[in-house]
């Protein structure tokens, strides 16, 4: 599956994903440490969904955001 919208480019961000411990200062502790971290990534919402490209039906992968927007112009069936 294409990981990117057919239409903004909105594609797959890279983060980090941070282990703790302890109790926070605010609940009586002395604080949370970091244990450790992992890569990991942020996908987008992708619908597969029947739009006009250049006049004619296609099917292509469009994120969430550009559906609500309005900037897709579906297919009629």
């Amino acid at each position: 599956m294409a990981r990117e919208c057919a239409i903004c480019g909105r594609g797959s961000k890279a983060g980090g994903r941070i282990k703790q411990r302890g109790r926070a200062k605010y609940l009586g502790g002395v604080g949370r440490k970091t244990t450790g971290t992992s890569k990991r990534q942020f996908k987008p919402n992708l619908q597969r969904v029947k739009a006009l490209v250049d006049g004619t039906p296609r099917r292509i992968y469009v994120c969430t955001r550009c559906i609500k927007n309005g900037k897709v112009v579906k297919a009629v069936k």
